[in-house]
């Protein structure tokens, strides 16, 4: 059993469960229908003000955050649904060395991800513009400074979120336990923490997995915001511990 053989047979599982075609168009959809929607209803009232809205980019890729929720679901889906169905185990049983199935799944579902949400966040990026250019507001094209990296940086905001929830999803081989975890972990927890002294939200909000994605997506940097570098430095280390912790217990616990 070879690792191609390994990552064909994760690429087989992910396109033959409808459940997984299903969360990726509805995560498309999220990006391209609320970057649309954002972009049609942004700077609608009235005054001189009605162009100062923000930045244009960031408008058309306002559904990325929701639609991470879906893909990191996917992500768990991907992982603690063998546990709940069972079928891990004839998995590990024609990969007896367990590790190259949760790196080929890590392979598959990057590159499909990633693919995917760069043309979903291009798509939702040329429709806003068009939409607010025919509204006569300010827009962007994709030759200006940091619009493109912000394209990217979304994709990659989609990805690690899923990514995120497949080493969960390993670790903990409860789906609802997961799901709850990584949404409690990407969503809830920055929230609460904007509720604490603006000194402890400053010291720690950036470095959170969501505002450090955040950042890498930015076309323009706020003063209490990482860089977009030092955003992607962050997420990935995020992923990074999480799949390594994952990869330590699948080889260590019985199926």
């Amino acid at each position: 059993m070879t690792f191609p053989r390994v990552v064909h047979m994760e690429w087989i599982k992910l396109r033959s469960l409808r459940s997984t075609l299903y969360t990726l168009a509805i995560t498309v959809t999220l990006v391209v229908g609320l970057g649309l929607l954002f972009s049609s209803v942004v700077g609608s009232g009235d005054g001189p003000d009605q162009n100062d809205f923000g930045d244009p980019t960031s408008i058309s890729l306002g559904g990325v955050l929701l639609a991470s929720l879906a893909v990191a679901v996917l992500g768990v889906l991907m992982s603690a649904g063998e546990y709940a169905t069972g079928s891990i185990r004839a998995t590990l049983a024609a990969v007896p060395s367990r590790l190259p199935v949760l790196w080929g799944k890590v392979v598959v579902f990057a590159l499909v991800s990633f693919v995917l949400m760069f043309l979903a966040a291009l798509g939702a990026f040329l429709a806003g513009q068009s939409v607010m250019s025919s509204r006569g507001l300010d827009t962007t094209v994709l030759s200006d400074p940091g619009v493109f990296r912000a394209l990217v940086g979304a994709a990659v905001y989609l990805t690690g979120a899923g990514l995120i929830g497949l080493a969960v999803g390993v670790l903990l081989r409860n789906t609802a336990g997961a799901i709850t975890l990584v949404v409690g972990t990407l969503f809830v927890v920055p929230g609460l923490i904007q509720l604490l002294p603006s000194s402890w939200n400053d010291a720690i909000g950036p470095y959170l997995p969501s505002n450090a994605a955040d950042a890498v997506m930015a076309v323009q940097t706020s003063g209490d915001s990482l860089s977009p570098g030092s955003g992607l430095v962050v997420f990935a280390g995020y992923i990074v511990v999480l799949l390594a912790g994952a990869a330590v217990m699948l080889k260590r616990r019985d199926a």
